[in-house]
């Protein structure tokens, strides 16, 4: 059983969103990232089994080495919008952007 003076506690996130928790730790932009960067790896590494591709052959359709796809493919490291354009080409696909 509580006590009186416990159940007076509130949690302050109580009834904001995770967004808003996120922004107070100061780390919503760098979720929103890596989040996007893991969805769209999971695309490409679903689109390369579709295809049977491995990565040797998908990173010599880029044009680019095994090591450099490797750092594409993790979604922790930065990748700019022109290598993501480039991966999507190179099995046959698009990227698209959008707000919301």
């Amino acid at each position: 059983m509580k006590k009186k003076n416990e159940m007076s506690k509130k949690n302050i996130h109580s009834g904001s969103s995770f967004d808003d928790f996120l922004k107070e730790e100061g780390i919503f932009e760098h979720c929103q990232e890596v989040g996007a960067k893991y969805a769209f790896v999971m695309q490409l590494e679903d689109e390369m089994k579709k295809q049977n591709l491995t990565k040797e052959e998908f990173a010599k359709r880029m044009g680019t080495s095994r090591s450099a796809l490797d750092r594409l493919l993790d979604p922790n490291k930065h990748s700019n919008l022109k290598s993501l354009i480039n991966a999507a080409r190179a099995i046959g696909k698009q990227v698209r952007i959008g707000l919301v």
